[in-house]
């Protein structure tokens, strides 16, 4: 891999693709009017070990359990240390949900 990701650009492209949900679903998202809370999840060491067939490592994320996380971040003491590992899964189930959420199928059944 020859590539380089830059921490400038990934915060640049987050901005854009958020500025795009807020156009398309607004600036709050109703989870209670969203038909879905938990979804599948791959551990990270089982996502990022391709040398066998997973035999486990799949389990369940919870949309609401990660939106509490995030909650539960923003309100942390300035000094408190985010667990990167930890508070990025959360951010990932959230943006999973989003990318969810503008599926043309998911959108079929809007009115």
């Amino acid at each position: 891999m020859t590539e380089v990701l830059r921490v400038q650009d990934l915060r640049r492209v987050c901005g854009v693709l958020l500025d795009m949900v807020e156009e398309r679903f607004g600036a709050e998202i109703d989870l209670s009017r969203v038909d879905v809370d938990l979804y599948w999840n791959v551990d990270l060491g089982t996502a990022f070990d391709l040398k066998d067939v997973p035999e486990s490592g799949l389990d369940v994320g919870q949309i609401s359990d990660d939106v509490a996380e995030l909650h539960a971040l923003l309100r942390r003491p300035a000094g408190d240390v985010p667990v990167l590992w930890h508070d990025l899964q959360h951010l990932a189930g959230v943006l999973r949900l989003l990318a969810y959420l503008d599926l043309p199928a998911v959108n079929a059944g809007e009115s």
